[in-house]
């Protein structure tokens, strides 16, 4: 018995190569030009920011006992 998946090897089909440059070319990048740039609102206010930084610290100790 056949299935319509039987040449399927499991693995995406290759493609084709670009350069770094035609990359960021198709995606219409533009380059970093200032700090401002990356500046994100991630956080609502600063005791959310602080839980955060408090519960990544703890993690980052958290096996190192």
């Amino acid at each position: 018995m056949s299935t319509p998946d039987a040449d399927y090897s499991g693995y995406p089909p290759p493609r084709p190569y670009m350069s770094v440059e035609e990359l960021l070319a198709a995606k219409n990048t533009q380059p970093i030009r200032s700090l401002d740039d990356l500046a994100a609102d991630t956080f609502e206010s600063d005791e959310e920011l602080e839980e955060f930084l408090a519960f990544t610290y703890a993690e980052r100790r958290r096996d190192v006992a």
